[in-house]
Order: C-alpha cells, then structure tokens, then sequence
C-alpha cells in the first residue's frame, strides 16, 4: 500500500468518525432535551395546582378575617354605645348634683337677706326716735341761745355805756395793740435772723470763694499787641522790604498789621491790636522766610495758608477749653467762638483763660452748694461768648452773647446767666449768681487786668467800626497804635475823587465820636487789578 492512499484511508476513517460522534450527541441532546420539557411541564402542572391550593386557603382565612372583623366591630359598637349612656347618665347625675347645691345656696342667701330686713327695719325705728329726740334738743338749745344772746347784749350795753365804746370800736383798738405789739417783736426778730443769716452766710461765702480760689489757682501772662519774629540774617529785612517797599506793604495791605523793621538785629516787629491778624501775619511770615521765595504772589499764597491755620488753631482751642472744664454737647460752631477768645482780651487778660476759670470758679462753688456743677461749668465757659464776634456786630458782647447761645440752642438757665453776669437783668438762678461771683472773682485777681489796655483796644475797634460804616468800603485796619487807619475800598464802587469826600467825612466822624491823643492819619487806598491766563 502506499502512502498516499494511506493518508486518505486515515483520512476518510477520521472523517466517518467526526460524523459519527456529532450524530451521537446529538441524539444524546435531543433525549435530554425531552426529559428536560417533560420534567418542565411537570413541574408547572405542580406549581399551577399549589398555587390554586394557596388562594383556596387565602380566600377562607380572609372570609374568616372578615367575619371576625365585624364580629369585633359589633363589640365595639356595643360598648361604646354603653360607655355613651354611662357618661351621660354621670353627667346628668353631677348636673343634678349642682343644681342641688345651687339651690341651698340661693336659699341659704334669702335667709340672710330676710334677715338683714329686719334689722334694717329695726335700725330705722331706733334712728326715727333718735332723730325726734335731737328734733327736741335743738329746739331747747335754741331757746337758751336765744335767752344767752339777749343776756349777751344786755351785757354789752352795760360795758359799752361804763366803757365808752361801742363794740367795734373795742375790736379796732385791740387790733390796732395787738398788731403793734406784733409789728415790734416782728421786727425784732427779723433784725436778729437776718443778722445771723448774714453772719453765717458771709463765713460760708467767704470759705466758699477760698476753697474755690485755691483749686483753681492759675497765672495769667500779660497780653501785648506785638508779636516778634526771628530772622536767620539781617539780609532777610531787605528782602522782606522788597523793590520799593512792594514786599512790605503787601503783607500789611493782606493782614492788616504793622511790620516794623528797626535797627534791633534779626528780628522784625509786629504791630496790631487784633491777636488774630497778629498772628496770620507772624505765621506767614515765619512760612516765607522758611520757604525763601518773597514776592506779592507767595506773600498771597502765605497769608491764605496762614489763616487756614490759625482757622485750625482756634477750633484746636475751643476743644482743648470744653475739655479742660469736662462740658460735652456744645454746638461745633460754638466751640469755635471759643476757640476765638483765645486772641481776645479783656482789659489785658486773655478771654478763654478767663472763662476757663470762670467755668472752674463756678463748678467748684456749685458742688459745695449742692447745686448742678455742669450747669454752671456750662454757663461759666459761655458767659463771654459774646466778644468771640467781630466788631462790625452791633450791640454789647451780653447781648451778643445771649443771642448766639440761642441761635445754637443753649438751655435757658445758660441763657440767663449769660445775660445776667454783668446785671443787664436780675438774676434768678444760683447758677446766674455763681457766674456773676466767679466772674468777678477772675477778674479782681491782682494783675489779671489792665484797664488801658481795654481802653486802648476799644478806641482801635470803634476807628474800624467807623469807617466800615461807610458805604463802598471793603476792609479797615487801625495800625500804628492807632495813629493811622488804613481803608481799602471797593474799586467799582469808588473812584478816585469820592475818596477824597470819604476821607473828609470819616476824619469828621471820628473827631466827633472817639477820644483820642494826638491825631489820626486816614489813608485810604483804592486798587484795581487785571488777571489773565495763557493757555
């Protein structure tokens, strides 16, 4: 045999054999397969007929549910309909029960009621006969005041003819002892308390005032109306002075001052009766000298700044004084008049100082009364308030000052101690009397106070007060100690030949109504200017 056919015949042989094991499982999956659907539909027919035995026992113990139920809902009805006739018949029986109760109550109260009755009709019979006894008293005491009266006046007749006088004559003549003898001791009396009150409160003024001076025990620097300033060389004066004199004269034209430039080395003199003008002046020049440049223009600039802060200053000031003397609330505007007073003098003493200690003054004397302290620190702080304003205000600086603390809403205790601290009005407060005895307290401090100088700065203010009185003035500086008063006026209000008649018309005035030694010299200058910007 050879290999080929060999190969073919185990070929054919595996390939009869490959066929045959496929039929043989498939006859193998084909049997189970049979025995698979025939055990399925077994298990079915077992399943259906459990499952027709289940809802045969579900359907008996759900009728035998349902038969319970309302076998157990019958039970229920019944006993509730038992529990409803037992509370009702509780209900009924406890009903009945008050109704017993109320009415042994109601008769229990007709009782007593019958009972009050009788006693009432009793107590009516008893106060009859008592009423006709008293009937039959008051008709026997009316004969015997009757047979009284008449023994009365047969008696006054008797004395009257012994005596002289008639009945009302005897009355005047008693009164007229008696009172007398009243009058006299009276008087007496009075005269012996009023004297030991005046004793006793003398000593309890006295220690008052004492205790109040040796708290408040402060010194006062005695005010000038010139101020120096330090210069770095003598070389600074002639720059200060500038081309013929343009640098000096603009700033006396801006504040209102004097500037004196003597032989005394490194320093330049200020000159004015107002602290304030003073004092814009010396800061703007102290600011030009540090800054180097001096020209008309920069001495505007500095003038400008300098009084926005001296504004700052006296705002500082005012704070710094309602601080010191503990009083909070004050109007902000209020606090700045305040702060005012600290360029203001009064016959040499500086204003703030002065009401400070008024303030203190009046607190301390308060507490020892037993009076409101704040209440009179207040007013003692306020009372000058009134010579914060400038003098182109009219009236005196209490009227002033009254109508300021109104304006901001002062209480009227205030109010009144300010209007009656100098006696423009009666005080009628301890709090006004208080302020009136610390403000002359202050004031009679040895050295607190210099008449001339008072007088001295009322004569410059009243020169300035004149000439702004005139129409088309716009500013009015007294310099020189009062020697000369400088005006500026309005350009387009007055020209050159009205300045003249103005300056006439002021020299009379002033000639007429202030005292003054020497003469005054009146310069009254007019400027117009022109400003442009090149752009």
């Amino acid at each position: 045999m050879t290999l080929p056919l060999a190969i073919g015949l185990i070929a054919a042989a595996a390939v009869v054999g490959i066929g045959l094991g496929i039929l043989f499982r498939k006859m193998i999956a084909e049997a189970r397969i049979g025995s698979a659907e025939t055990e399925a539909k077994r298990m079915l027919k077992d399943a259906k007929t459990d499952s027709e035995k289940m809802l045969a026992d579900s359907r008996e113990r759900a009728k035998k549910l349902v038969e319970e139920g309302e076998k157990q809902a019958q039970t229920y009805k019944k006993e509730a309909q038992i529990a409803a006739k037992e509370e009702t018949l509780r209900q009924r029986n406890e009903l009945e029960q008050e109704m017993k109760e109320r009415r042994a109550e109601v008769s229990r109260a007709e009782s007593r009621l019958s009972k009050k009755e009788e006693n009432l009709d009793k107590k009516s019979e008893q106060l009859d006969r008592r009423m006709e006894q008293l009937e039959k008293k008051l008709k026997d005491n009316d004969l015997v005041r009757e047979q009284i009266e008449a023994t009365l006046a047969q008696q006054i007749v008797k004395l009257e003819e012994m005596s002289g006088y008639t009945s009302e004559q005897a009355k005047e003549e008693l009164l007229i002892r008696v009172e007398a003898e009243v009058k006299h001791e009276l008087a007496q009396r009075m005269d012996e308390l009023e004297q030991q009150y005046r004793e006793e409160a003398d000593d309890k003024a006295r220690n008052i005032m004492a205790l109040a001076i040796q708290r408040c025990a402060g010194d006062f620097v005695a005010e000038s109306t010139i101020s120096s300033v330090a210069l770095p060389s003598e070389e600074m004066k002639g720059r200060i002075i500038g081309r013929e004199g343009r640098n000096i004269q603009k700033l006396e034209t801006l504040t209102g001052v004097e500037l004196i430039i003597d032989d005394t080395p490194e320093v330049i003199t200020i000159s004015g009766f107002d602290p304030i003008r003073r004092e814009v002046a010396r800061i703007a020049l102290e600011k030009l000298i540090a800054d180097g440049r001096i020209h008309p223009t920069r001495i505007e600039e500095m003038v400008e700044k300098a009084k926005k802060d001296v504004d700052a200053a006296i705002k500082q000031a005012g704070e710094r004084a309602t601080f010191e003397v503990n009083i909070h609330g004050i109007n902000p505007d209020l606090v700045r008049l305040l702060g005012r007073l600290r360029y203001r003098t009064s016959y040499g003493q500086n204003v703030l100082q002065h009401s400070i200690e008024v303030a203190i003054l009046a607190g301390i004397m308060a507490e020892e009364l037993g009076v409101d302290s704040t209440l009179a620190r207040r007013a003692g702080l306020l009372h000058d308030i009134g010579k914060a304003f400038p003098y182109d205000v009219e009236g005196s600086h209490v009227q002033i000052g009254v109508n300021a603390a109104k304006k901001y809403k002062e209480s009227k205790e205030v109010v009144h101690a300010i209007e009656a601290h100098h006696n423009d009005v009666e005080p009628n407060s301890i709090v006004a009397v208080l302020v009136q005895a610390a403000d002359a307290i202050s004031a009679a401090r040895p050295g607190a106070r210099r008449e001339d100088m008072e007088s001295y700065i009322k004569r410059l203010e009243k020169l300035e007060e004149i000439a702004v009185g005139f129409e088309g003035i716009e500013k009015a500086f007294a310099i020189q100690a009062g020697r000369e008063l400088r005006v500026m006026v309005r350009p387009e209000a007055v020209n050159d030949d009205d300045m003249k008649i103005i300056a006439r018309q002021m020299a009379e005035k002033i000639q007429a109504e202030v005292k003054y030694p020497g003469q005054i010299k009146i310069n009254i200058i007019r400027e117009s200017r022109a400003t442009d910007y090149a752009k």
